[in-house]
């Protein structure tokens, strides 16, 4: 059970909080470690057995018997009552779990020693009692350290986020307030190197912006006038002046933080079992205890070894590591997801992930750019390919049709230089005029060639043929009275998507795509990423349908979605991915949600869980592992080799495992995702 759910609730810290302070829990556990540890020290000196396995002597006087059980009931009372403190709860609902099994160690091992000292039991426990506490708090020491560390993002982020901003008042004087005082609609001005203090939009100014802390995008973003920006991010050369659109908790930096938070403490299955592991063992060393009082008694009666053995069970019976197993792979888990740009709203559908069988993707927006892009060029001849485009992109240079600016932007990647036009004419349904060089040049589909009563060529009709049969759009050059070129437009395939496709069927995975687009547009987008099952011409509201029919065959179902018309089919999937930029992230129809519209993240959230989950199951056999060895020999079982397991022992083995447990955790930072 995590330690940072019992601290929440500890009466000793008066605390009652949902976000839980490591950094307060660790430096509590940190100095009621050392405290401990100094004040165990006159407790190990003056213990008889250990004089006498080491061969030293300590002073002889009046009440030096007493030294040890003194500063052991000191220990006890500073070190070992917050565990039993921490354990209420579990016995106010009756639920045992890891606190009960602490507090019946130490509880056991002090009345047992404390009677000791007073009736003849032998000698106690007093050292196996601080030692172990000792071990205990150096335990939730070294866990509340490691899962401070796995949370330090939550901090990291909180600090990307500046104090003050340069505010623009109505006269254009600049001045500096408190960010919390901002509000929407505020004009600020960010300096070069500056944080962009709130989400907004640019309206004056170019820069290039880092938002690697935000979306996990290594490269700066270009920003213009009308371009989004996110508070956090750090700005580049140039000054931008934003117009803030959002402030506080509706910034997308506060919503990462929520959702990473919320995740980190959300449970999953693997977390829920270890809690309840926890219980079982309660009652596994009440029962273990029994039967070995039991046995001996019948063996050689009750006596002083029978009772030692009894004892030596109850005290050793709890792994602290049990309660560490899940919790440090959660932490390291969604701090890593959101590392890489994957927001982690439910903890379950991050280890769902691990058990998808198809995940289905939709077309537009996802595996796609969502905007026309030139796909394919076919000129008289491939010397002219270059000629064409820049002379058609100069023609539309002055349209904000969608097809003019796909035009335009082919000439830009190209970095083709547009040739001189003049005497620009819009045509209706038909396409564009312009001139150049004293000469008519026309830029259009098919009904244009029908006003100008012209055919392209062979080889050029048959572009046109097999672009139409894909569902792409073809636009015409015509110049010098005859059909220059042909060029084919469609929604561009995302160069990523060739790659998620590609490592998803080598993960096993297959890959669906599902559209709202005609059967020849989507078999050409299956067809060029390799996809073989593909959904066409399925409205919005029967998304969730298909899911279902992949369901009834008995398949686990991933869906990949913006999240709004998609929403029906993401609740409806095993793990509903919402895809989607910086500031769109409180998709609540998603348990999980890209930060960028990479299908390459994905793959990503795969790996992680698939990592993540195997982390899991390797912690709880560690921390299992020290109960099945050491309940046994704690008992006796091995008593006629000569072999028993003293609760000082069992304590330094529990606090090897709880190490094992932590440091395999840790490893989860080194998985690659890429």
């Amino acid at each position: 059970m995590n330690m940072a759910s019992h601290e929440g609730h500890a009466s000793h810290a008066g605390e009652h909080a949902d976000h839980v302070d490591h950094t307060g829990h660790e430096n509590l556990f940190r100095r009621r470690f050392w405290v401990s540890l100094l004040l165990s020290i006159p407790v190990l000196l003056y213990t008889p057995m250990l004089q006498m396995w080491l061969g030293f002597a300590m002073p002889d006087f009046v009440f030096s018997q007493w030294i040890g059980p003194l500063f052991a009931v000191i220990v006890f009372a500073y070190g070992g009552i917050p565990f039993i403190q921490m354990a209420v709860p579990e016995i106010r609902n009756r639920q045992p779990g890891m606190m009960m099994l602490i507090s019946l160690a130490i509880s056991v091992s002090f009345v047992y020693s404390l009677a000791a000292q007073f009736v003849n039991l032998g000698e106690g426990f007093f050292w196996e009692l601080v030692t172990l506490i000792d071990i205990m708090l150096l335990g939730h020491w070294i866990e509340m350290r490691s899962v401070r560390q796995a949370s330090g993002a939550l901090d990291a982020l909180a600090k990307l986020m500046p104090d003050t901003a340069e505010h623009i008042g109505p006269d254009g004087g600049v001045h500096t307030m408190p960010v919390s005082a901002l509000k929407a609609g505020d004009l600020v001005l960010v300096r070069p190197g500056a944080s962009v203090p709130a989400d907004g939009i640019v309206v004056d100014g170019e820069s290039d912006v880092n938002e690697s802390m935000i979306t996990g995008e290594s490269m700066p973003v270009k920003k213009s006038i009308n371009s989004k920006v996110i508070g956090g991010t750090i700005n580049g050369n140039g000054s931008l002046r934003v117009r803030v659109s959002a402030t506080g908790e509706q910034t997308a930096l506060a919503g990462i933080m929520r959702l990473v938070r919320e995740a980190q403490q959300s449970k999953s299955r693997t977390q829920i079992l270890a809690d309840r592991a926890a219980g079982w063992l309660f009652y596994l060393a009440l029962g273990v205890a029994l039967l070995a009082a039991i046995l001996w008694t019948l063996a050689i009666g009750f006596d002083l070894f029978t009772l030692q053995r009894v004892v030596a069970v109850l005290v050793i019976a709890c792994p602290h590591a049990l309660g560490l197993a899940v919790p440090l792979v959660v932490a390291i888990s969604t701090t890593s997801a959101a590392q890489n740009g994957i927001l982690v709203r439910n903890r379950l559908a991050l280890e769902a992930a691990r058990e998808i069988d198809v995940v289905i993707f939709d077309k537009t927006g996802t595996l796609t750019k969502g905007e026309q892009g030139v796909v394919g060029i076919k000129a008289l001849n491939d010397s002219m390919e270059s000629h064409a485009l820049a002379l058609t992109a100069a023609v539309e240079a002055d349209s904000e049709h969608i097809i003019a600016r796909a035009l335009r932007q082919a000439a830009q990647e190209r970095n083709l230089k547009l040739l001189p036009v003049s005497d620009f004419e819009a045509i209706k349904g038909r396409g564009v005029r312009a001139r150049h060089n004293g000469k008519d040049v026309w830029v259009g589909g098919p009904r244009l060639l029908e006003m100008l009563n012209m055919k392209p060529d062979a080889q050029i009709a048959e572009f046109a043929t097999v672009a139409g049969q894909k569902g792409q759009t073809v636009v015409y050059l015509v110049a010098n009275e005859q059909v220059m070129a042909a060029f084919a437009l469609a929604d561009v395939i995302r160069p990523e998507s060739h790659q998620a496709v590609s490592k998803l069927r080598e993960m096993g995975v297959q890959v669906a795509m599902l559209t709202g687009d005609s059967k020849e547009v989507a078999k050409a987008v299956a067809d060029e990423l390799g996809i073989d099952l593909f959904f066409a011409e399925v409205l919005p509201e029967h998304k969730d349908q298909k899911v279902i029919e992949l369901q009834k065959q008995g398949k686990r179902v991933a869906m990949v979605g913006d999240g709004v018309n998609d929403a029906p089919a993401l609740v409806r999937a095993d793990v509903g991915i919402a895809i989607g930029s910086g500031t769109d992230i409180a998709v609540e129809s998603a348990g999980i949600i890209l930060v960028r519209s990479n299908p390459l993240d994905v793959v990503k959230i795969f790996k992680l869980s698939r990592a993540s989950y195997n982390k899991m199951i390797q912690n709880l056999i560690w921390a299992s592992g020290y109960n099945i060895v050491a309940l046994p020999l704690a008992a006796g079982a091995l008593a006629w080799a000569g072999v028993l397991l003293s609760p000082a022992v069992g304590a330094l083995l529990m606090s090897l495992s709880t190490i094992i447990v932590a440091i395999n955790a840790q490893l989860l930072r080194r998985v690659s995702l890429s």
